[in-house]
């Protein structure tokens, strides 16, 4: 029994590993991102409103959800939540095999 227990630990050990590089640099990438589609949805936004008021609240109103949509609420957010749930299973592994 501990000798399967110590195979599984040196093979899950590269998994975790690599888990935890990969959320990192995810994370750094999602911060980078955010930043710049933060500052176009700000662009996007004003010219949402430009448009809603001067030309098509129909084009308006699509500007602004896609304004929202690559806004730090939007997209940013859900790729949060999804690293959020890959460092469960990264946890959820490292508790389970070494307790």
């Amino acid at each position: 029994m501990t000798v399967l227990k110590l195979i599984l630990k040196i093979v899950i050990a590269p998994v975790i590993l690599l888990l935890t590089l990969a959320i990192w640099i995810c994370v750094g990438l999602v911060y980078v991102s955010g930043f710049v589609l933060g500052l176009l949805s700000t662009v996007i936004a004003l010219l949402g409103v430009a448009v809603l008021v001067t030309y098509s609240p129909q084009n308006g109103l699509i500007l602004l959800v896609i304004a929202f949509l690559i806004s730090p609420f939007g997209l940013p957010k859900l790729a949060f939540w999804l690293l959020g749930k890959v460092q469960d299973l990264r946890y959820f592994l490292q508790d389970t095999i070494y307790g």
